[in-house]
């Protein structure tokens, strides 16, 4: 009798697991740079638009639980529902924000041009700005720490939420590290590791924030450790389990490192590579390019570190995005007005969305 009940409580599970995949629905939000709005895109189809979203020259899209939230190029951080497409709530930090990151009970503002860092509540509500007297970059989350970089005073900023995860959080300075670097202009978190790049200086810095600690690490473009001379923002990275890939953009190539920085190998490409973009099961790699070759994305096998596809579109290609629920790739080609869905089984062109204006950024809501 147990065992029945062991069974059948099995194929309940399995049941269950199932129709939350079936009712698991990814919604897509496209910034249309020209027009101030975001395209959305359901089951591969345009359905409808968002307008009024402000400067989307580089706007970007973040979500948190079922909230939607936009930064602006000229400072709005914009709340809306992703579900309704309703806009809720917004508010202008400054007359240029760049960067921001979203907690359960507070959304982190970096601002360019008030030089400040804006703690907002999760309706947009001012908290408290920290004045910096510096653009601030590389703003990053980790446990009860909000970590940002002052560019013009090459200073690492490390501030605690005193609140003890409540509602309202209490930002207090916990350790600033200075002269990390000239011009720190990025960071990315990797653990419990803040890693932060340079405009300037020929390396990077490391803050080890479980033992608040700072450490310069080198970085070499190939075996015989020519120095990286020009580095993209974090965001065009991707990290595996065990690899790091880096698109040299300077150089016809990307750079694969381990999880320490020690050099693996670079894998020749065929223009300026900017972005890289890695597949959900980390099995495949996307790499778009600048220049004469900005048309064209290229695959490669992570396995082999291989090249083994490559589409040349008729436009510019400005970011890829992959699906989690199903086989296929989105690519946003600008001057042609559409985004173009590649098949990953078998690397053949599935369909093309049109009637997407000047698109660029490609952003995913899971939907439940």
């Amino acid at each position: 009798m147990k065992r029945l009940g062991d069974k059948m409580m099995k194929l309940f599970l399995i049941l269950l697991l199932a129709c939350s995949s079936l009712l698991a629905k990814e919604k897509i939000f496209v910034v249309e740079r020209e027009s101030s709005s975001l395209a959305v895109i359901e089951d591969d189809v345009q359905t409808s638009k968002i307008p009024n979203m402000r400067n989307m020259n580089h706007g970007v899209v973040k979500f948190y639980e079922n909230d939607g939230y936009v930064i602006s190029r000229d400072g709005y951080v914009i709340k809306f529902d992703p579900k309704s497409e309703k806009i809720l709530a917004e508010y202008k930090t400054s007359k240029s924000a760049i960067g921001f990151e979203i907690n359960k009970h507070y959304v982190a503002v970096a601002n360019y041009d008030d030089k400040s860092v804006d703690i907002l509540d999760r309706d947009l509500n001012p908290i408290k700005k920290i004045l910096t007297n510096s653009r601030n970059v590389g703003i990053k989350i980790y446990n009860n720490y909000l970590i940002f970089s002052q560019m013009d005073n090459d200073t690492i900023s490390v501030y605690k939420d005193l609140s003890n995860n409540k509602r309202k959080p209490v930002f207090t300075l916990y350790k600033e590290f200075k002269n990390v670097g000239e011009l720190p202009f990025d960071a990315m978190i990797q653990n419990e590791k803040y890693i932060a790049g340079f405009f300037t200086s020929q390396h990077f810095g490391v803050v080890d924030l479980e033992k608040m600690s700072y450490q310069k690490v080198d970085i070499f473009l190939d075996e015989n450790r020519q120095r990286v001379l020009k580095v993209p923002h974090f965001g065009f990275w991707s990290l595996s389990t065990k690899e790091v890939f880096v698109p040299a953009v300077g150089d016809n190539k990307v750079l694969v490192y381990d999880n320490n920085f020690k050099f693996i190998k670079n894998i020749q490409t065929q223009g300026l590579p900017v972005f890289t973009s890695l597949s959900p099961k980390k099995d495949f790699l996307a790499v778009t390019f600048s220049g004469k070759d900005f048309p064209t994305i290229q695959i490669i096998d992570t396995a082999s570190l291989e090249i083994i596809k490559e589409f040349t579109f008729d436009g510019k290609v400005l970011h890829v995005r992959w699906s989690k629920e199903k086989n296929a790739l989105y690519v946003s080609v600008n001057d042609t007005n559409k985004v173009v869905v590649i098949n990953t089984q078998n690397w053949e062109i599935k369909n093309e969305i049109h009637n997407i204006n000047k698109p660029s950024g490609l952003f995913i809501y899971e939907e439940n």
